[in-house]
């Protein structure tokens, strides 16, 4: 029997993000909420969220099992870069939330999935399964 396939991680049917551990960051009081929601709604169990770098920080290091981070590219005027470096270490995709668009982003994030907020449950779900697939390519890879 084969694995996950990419359609199957993409879309939340039958319960393929059932359980997945999403580290929020998100400094926009509407914005997290509709994350919130949505994750909740697609049967994920939420970490955090954080709001501000100090906090974001200290989860990302310190949170025992991370399956995928979606992170907020400006924190109250300060770039999450630092917290997505600390993810990017212990090898949990990353989703960047913004409003500017991918080409916002510094050019070594460029590669990373990425989100325009704000963003319908489809975009969300779909920015999710992509991070997910890109781990298990990565892993498969090595």
């Amino acid at each position: 029997m084969s694995g996950p396939t990419f359609d199957s991680l993409v879309k939340p049917m039958n319960g393929s993000f059932q359980g997945l551990r999403v580290l929020v960051v998100e400094d926009e009081p509407l914005i997290c909420l509709l994350f919130e929601d949505m994750l909740h709604d697609f049967g994920c169990e939420i970490l955090g969220p954080a709001c501000d770098l100090g906090s974001a920080s200290e989860l990302a290091r310190l949170q025992e099992k991370i399956d995928v981070a979606i992170l907020d590219v400006n924190l109250r005027g300060r770039p999450v870069f630092p917290v997505a470096d600390i993810l990017f270490r212990r090898g949990v995709p990353i989703v960047f939330a913004t409003g500017l668009g991918a080409n916002s982003l510094p050019q070594p994030w460029q590669q990373f999935c990425s989100i325009e907020k704000p963003m319908t449950s489809d975009a969300l779900a779909g920015a999710l399964g992509r991070a997910l697939q890109s781990r298990h390519l990565g892993s498969a890879a090595s």
